[in-house]
């Protein structure tokens, strides 16, 4: 299975949709995950051109959308996998936002990161999905795989093309790879 992961897209202010290469980044996707930060149902009906989508909203109170499928956290199973997904990531233990290298450094040594995600998500989950820091990052800690797709149009805080992820499930494991959408033709 193969899922695309975004977030941040910032819509409308970024634009009236999605940068078209993220059309390209998820050709021959299952299921979208979007972690948030959506403000207008018309960037979910756009991404579900592409494939079926799941989305969380922000906590930085941005009105929702109304839809059902604008809810925070969430979890989402998928082909034996339990994915949690939110938008800005607050994990017990950590006085900060998770940055790339965040978790290696910054998680109190010995205590039990699942546990901790369990608290957040009711229940256990094996891959984390989430935004709000604009910045791009695929990491496994402690068996838990997490990947923040960072933003398609505000890179750290400065508007440019960005970066999508694409999460791949097989019956070997999982996989997560950062997409540069700049690399992509349309």
């Amino acid at each position: 299975m193969r899922i695309g992961l975004i977030s941040d897209t910032h819509i409308p202010s970024m634009g009236a949709e999605p940068p078209p290469q993220v059309a390209r980044a998820f050709e021959g996707v299952d299921l979208i995950l979007h972690a948030g930060d959506v403000y207008i149902r018309s960037c979910i009906d756009w991404l579900e051109r592409i494939a079926p989508v799941r989305s969380t909203e922000s906590w930085v109170g941005v009105p929702r959308e109304g839809a059902s499928r604008m809810q925070d956290p969430k979890v989402v199973d998928a082909e034996g996998h339990s994915i949690g997904l939110v938008h800005q990531l607050f994990v017990p233990g950590m006085s900060d936002d998770v940055f790339p290298g965040s978790l290696a450094t910054e998680y109190p040594p010995k205590s039990s990161l699942p546990l901790a995600l369990q608290s957040i998500f009711g229940r256990t989950v094996d891959i984390v999905v989430f935004g709000y820091t604009h910045v791009a990052l695929v990491e496994t800690h402690q068996g838990v795989l997490f990947v923040n797709p960072g933003s398609t149009s505000l890179v750290r805080q400065v508007r440019r093309l960005g970066t999508v992820a694409v999460l791949e499930i097989t019956k070997t494991g999982v996989d997560a790879k950062i997409i540069e959408l700049a690399g992509l033709a349309v």
